[in-house]
């Protein structure tokens, strides 16, 4: 099946489970503090899912175990929580987090500090966050689908960082995982023409060292090869007439995506 264009009614049901997402991970955020597990954390986001009549995305899928995604320093995605992970000043840790409402899907990550952290971290995290702004940016009728995935690339190599790519971004919908596959690396000017309602979900995955990853014996947890730290953004992004619409944050807000952070 090809790529899936939604109509608005559509992309309104789909801003209605971002909305969800947004509060979730805005909760989660403030709770991480040293001595918190990443259990604490899949607790909460279970609960909250619960609360909002929302299905988590991710439990269940393909086996996973747990609503939430934790993953901290060198682990680039699927982190499973455990009531014996807890969170040390000086760590990052990434939260992704998807859930489904009606029918509509959304899925959006952050990497947030733990206290204090070191000068590189900060920084990666920083460029991380400021490439999806700029591959955000791209999300316009008329560009071509690898705009996006230039515009990752090219803002973390000129900060001395590599993308992952064994891991790639994509469209979603009715299901989590819909076509296109959106590497985070490549030339631009490839790929689909974008469209007013694709939906893409956009999620640089940047690491300090090596690009290699490799996934732990728990067949879920990836890990940078040289097990320097990793950071992970995304949000939900329709592509409209008038520009590019984060699906996963509140329509009021503007400035740097994950401005809260």
């Amino acid at each position: 099946m090809g790529i899936i264009l939604k109509s608005k009614m559509e992309l309104e049901k789909m801003y209605r489970a971002g909305q969800v997402v947004w509060d979730v991970l805005s909760e989660l955020r403030s709770m991480v503090k040293p001595g918190v597990s990443t259990m604490d954390l899949e607790q909460l986001a279970a609960r909250r899912s619960s609360e909002r009549h929302a299905r988590p995305a991710f439990k269940g899928y393909m086996g996973y175990p747990c609503v939430l995604c934790t993953s901290i320093n060198e682990e680039v995605v699927h982190g499973i929580p455990s009531p014996k992970r807890k969170l040390a000043e000086g760590d990052i840790i990434s939260l992704d987090f998807g859930v489904s409402v009606d029918g509509y899907y959304a899925d959006a990550a952050v990497t947030v500090p733990v206290g204090r952290v070191p000068v590189g971290k900060a920084k990666l995290l920083e460029v991380t966050r400021d490439s999806l702004d700029r591959a955000i940016e791209m999300v316009r009728p008329g560009n071509r689908l690898s705009d996006i995935s230039h515009a990752v690339e090219s803002w973390t190599a000129s900060h001395g960082f590599t993308v992952v790519r064994e891991f790639v971004g994509h469209g979603i919908g009715t299901k989590m995982h819909e076509e296109p596959q959106l590497p985070n690396y490549g030339e631009p000017g490839r790929g689909p023409r974008l469209e007013p309602g694709m939906v893409l979900a956009i999620e640089p995955m940047v690491n300090t060292g090596t690009a290699e990853v490799e996934v732990q014996a728990d067949k879920w947890t990836a890990v940078t090869h040289d097990r320097q730290p990793s950071a992970h953004f995304e949000h939900t992004v329709a592509v409209t007439s008038n520009g590019p619409w984060i699906l996963t944050r509140p329509k009021e807000m503007t400035g740097p995506s994950w401005q809260l952070q």
